[in-house]
């Protein structure tokens, strides 16, 4: 997903002008970030709630929000968010997947296909992979192959085939899948999505 530099740097423009510390922009995304990164999840998307509220302009940004959305079960807004986020970053291919996500746990998988996002060009590896998998064009093993070597590819080789698998009925391997995402070697790698992949079967707990 985009960096968090260019959001941070506009809400901190609209944060300067806050007096008020209870609607300081800058100080509810930073809160909203640390709540969901510990798991405290429905807290996570009150304070994204209310920076998409105070800064509109910034809430397309927002593709945090979107997963925040997508583990308390709101998946219209969560497809909305990343139909918004689109307009902003129109070639990562995770948006068009967490697009695919939500839609498919509203509807069912095949709607979630036929209204796929579009993507450009992504070149990290195996993103294209990946959306061709989300699209039905390419088998979960091929995105599996295309991770390789690198530490980075197969992170998100692994964390999407898993989320893929659950998403389309295949939970045994769905968990499979993340939890070899969720491992320590892929920390780095990984970053904020590391930390969804660890915190996947917490937030997803019936």
């Amino acid at each position: 997903m985009k960096s968090l530099l260019l959001v941070v740097a506009i809400i901190s423009m609209a944060a300067a002008a806050s007096s008020q510390q209870a609607d300081n922009p800058r100080g509810l995304l930073d809160r909203a970030i640390e709540d969901f990164l510990s798991g405290r999840v429905k807290e996570s998307v009150v304070g994204f709630d209310r920076v998409a509220a105070l800064v509109p302009d910034v809430a397309p940004q927002l593709w945090q929000r979107g997963i925040a959305l997508y583990y308390v079960g709101r998946y219209d807004d969560c497809r909305k968010q990343f139909e918004s986020h689109r307009t902003v970053n129109p070639n990562d291919v995770e948006n068009p997947a967490w697009h695919f996500l939500c839609v498919a746990h509203a509807e069912s998988p095949q709607r979630a296909r036929a209204v796929l996002l579009p993507v450009g060009p992504d070149q990290r590896s195996p993103m294209r992979e990946i959306y061709e998998m989300f699209k039905g064009t390419l088998s979960p093993d091929a995105v599996l192959k295309a991770g390789g070597q690198s530490l980075s590819a197969r992170f998100f080789a692994e964390l999407y085939v898993g989320l893929y698998y659950e998403a389309t009925g295949n939970t045994s391997a769905g968990v499979a899948h993340l939890k070899a995402a969720a491992a320590d070697e892929y920390a780095r790698a990984g970053g904020y999505m590391h930390r969804v992949a660890t915190l996947h079967p917490l937030l997803t707990k019936k």
